[in-house]
């Protein structure tokens, strides 16, 4: 079993600590992702687990086995860089199989494992191109088909796309869900792009400055963000969030209007405190262009600063509470900037933080 457990693991650099603590446990055939802005410590991290980078503290298991002394090559991992990693003089069958041959198997055993590696990756009308003739998700089925091919008990990606263009990151995306469903190995997989996190993981684990700030299905981090940080990094467009004031009826938003609270969050807060309030684009709609029937809502009217046509929707810039937010019309029209329009914003999907901690109030 392919379990990946990591037991407060710290990472420091002479007197600067980077990684404070992290626990977490990664199921057999688990694909899970870090994501956090750079600098968090996801690939710092996920270094740690590959034998790149020297554990400073807490204890790491790879199955059964302490693997925190253990050379990258004894922990029976698979990791897919950034950069492909590619030998350039070999043909795409020699870099298959160039890691079975430097450890010492033979041809004969070499060759069922690349074809089988080409076969899932759809690499076959390629196998006698160098790299160089390759397109840039060509090279990146390459890289992976290159870790495939040692039967690894876990895989770790560390950015692997972030060197392609946006139509074909969502191309290889596929190809990734796909690989891990024929393959069925654990995944550790580091990115940048909360929207790779969103569509592939089981888990995501989103970092900031060296902590775990919160781990969750996409679905549980998306719709019960654990502070405003989540709040604000998981989405896209991201929550809006305004600064409020609590009183009696509601929050008192800089410019006046007064949000009435969801009724499990009226008894957690005293009057005068501060709060934060939270809703997502697509709670926050021009009236009869939402998602959801519109039974519980606050009506604001506001101008049109900026609007993005995007097809089947448009994402509508306007001014609540002293601060930009954004709104979501479905089955748009054409926008004027400068138009006024009346907004509706769902009562029953706000999301309430504490103004102090940024910590969710909502349970």
């Amino acid at each position: 079993m392919a379990e990946v457990h990591l037991s407060k693991i710290v990472k420091r650099y002479g007197s600067l600590e980077v990684v404070h603590g992290i626990d977490l446990d990664v199921a057999h055939n688990e694909f899970v992702v870090l994501v956090g802005p750079s600098g968090c410590g996801k690939s710092t991290t996920l270094r740690m687990i590959a034998g790149l980078e020297e554990i400073s503290g807490g204890e790491l298991r790879i199955g059964d086995r302490v693997v925190n002394a253990l050379p990258p090559r004894s922990r029976n991992i698979s990791m897919v860089f950034q950069s492909y990693a590619l030998y350039p003089h070999m043909t795409v069958r020699d870099n298959l199989g160039f890691g079975l041959k430097i450890a010492g198997m033979s041809p004969e055993d070499i060759k069922p494992r690349v074809d089988e590696a080409a076969g899932i990756l759809g690499l076959e009308p390629f196998m006698d191109r160098l790299p160089a003739n390759l397109s840039g998700g060509q090279r990146q089925r390459v890289a992976m088909g290159r870790a495939i091919v040692r039967h690894p008990d876990v895989f770790l990606f560390d950015e692997p796309l972030s060197n392609l263009d946006a139509k074909l990151r969502g191309q290889m995306r596929v190809e990734i869900k796909k690989l891990h469903q024929r393959v069925k190995t654990t995944v550790i997989y580091v990115t940048h792009d909360q929207v790779e996190a969103m569509t592939l993981a089981d888990r995501i684990v989103i970092m900031r400055d060296g902590y775990v700030e919160q781990v969750g299905t996409p679905t549980e981090v998306f719709e019960h963000p654990a502070n405003t940080f989540v709040a604000g990094f998981i989405g896209s467009p991201p929550m809006n969030q305004l600064d409020a004031i609590v009183e009696e009826g509601g929050a008192r938003l800089s410019d006046g209007t007064l949000v009435p609270l969801p009724a499990d969050i009226g008894p957690k807060v005293a009057a005068g405190a501060k709060v934060v309030i939270g809703f997502r684009p697509d709670a926050f709609a021009p009236k009869g262009h939402s998602l959801h029937a519109e039974d519980r809502w606050l009506e604001v009217n506001l101008p049109v600063m900026i609007s993005e046509p995007l097809g089947t929707e448009t994402i509508i810039y306007t001014e609540l509470g002293g601060k930009e937010v954004q709104a979501k019309m479905l089955d748009p029209r054409p926008l004027t900037d400068g138009e006024n329009l009346t907004f509706t914003l769902d009562l029953d999907r706000l999301h309430v933080f504490d103004g102090t901690s940024g910590k969710s109030l909502r349970t």
